[in-house]
């Protein structure tokens, strides 16, 4: 009996001071916002997120089982996510006592806040969901930007896409700039990519065996692909050396091009050293006129 009369008493003070929170609120017209309505709205919400977030992660765990492509995973991740937000929000507004109808009214105002508070962040999200679409950037792709940004995309976010650059910085980049600016992606379709080479040879070499021998050096290259093979030009005179340039396609960009550029050069180097072909230093012939006396 004693703990029933305790757990009244509990009850009846509860009661009391929710009562007493009440009395404090602020009035905007029929709208009435009181303390204990504060205290309502923050545990209805922390409750409400709490469920978003399980939902939310159960939701992503069932379609990873069923969607493979990480793009469309992604895609339909977003889209669940931003009804559950919607969803969230309705029920905020139900909880505050507001009249949706009413509330309907201010829609036309709201949007154009929207429109301008939160322009980038509305552009941010819809060019995201541009590029999930259409799947023109992916995960593991590797891209290039107009500011000299090379690197591999991995994360496609609501607001930004994630790239690691080649000296392993993150680079964080607002999906308008991909729907916006000119974007090179090396990995699109395929993974094959061509490398040139520029190398002169000095004038008393013999320029048919030094173009021998650079197509030579690109073919015996594990990564060169031999259709197309490699191709090889004379492309002019220059003040010290006949200049050429190599052309060859490699199978796999994905590691850049410096490691299979950087093995043919070596090769270029030892056949060229083995065979008497000469790389040139820059020359200048001076002619000193003397004075007639």
């Amino acid at each position: 009996m004693d703990i029933w009369n305790f757990i009244k008493t509990i009850a009846q003070t509860l009661h009391e001071s929710l009562l007493i929170l009440d009395t404090y609120s602020i009035s905007l017209g029929t709208f009435r916002l009181s303390i204990h309505g504060l205290l309502k709205i923050a545990i209805v919400v922390v409750f409400i997120m709490w469920g978003r977030r399980l939902i939310s992660a159960y939701i992503h765990r069932l379609m990873a089982k069923v969607i493979k492509n990480n793009s469309n995973l992604a895609l339909t991740t977003k889209i669940i996510d931003s009804v559950l937000y919607f969803i969230v929000v309705m029920i905020m507004l139900r909880v505050l006592g507001l009249n949706l109808t009413a509330f309907a009214v201010f829609g036309g105002a709201f949007g154009i806040g929207i429109g301008f508070g939160l322009q980038k962040i509305t552009s941010n999200f819809i060019s995201g969901l541009i590029l999930l679409t259409e799947k023109s950037i992916e995960v593991g792709h590797l891209i290039e930007l107009d500011k000299n940004i090379y690197g591999w995309v991995r994360k496609l976010s609501a607001r930004y896409t994630l790239v690691e650059t080649f000296d392993g910085k993150e680079v964080m980049i607002p999906n308008e700039e991909f729907i916006i600016n000119r974007v090179q992606n090396l990995t699109f379709s395929n993974t094959k990519a061509r490398i040139e080479i520029k190398i002169g040879v000095s004038y008393d070499s013999d320029i048919k065996k030094a173009k021998t021998l650079l197509v030579e050096a690109a073919s015996e290259h594990q990564k060169c692909l031999q259709s197309p093979a490699p191709e090889c030009y004379l492309t002019d005179y220059g003040d010290s050396s006949v200049n050429f340039i190599l052309f060859f396609w490699i199978s796999d960009i994905s590691n850049w091009e410096y490691g299979p550029k950087s093995d043919v050069l070596f090769t270029i180097w030892e056949k060229f050293k083995n065979n008497q072909i000469k790389i040139p230093f820059p020359q200048r012939d001076i002619h000193i006129k003397t004075p007639i006396s």
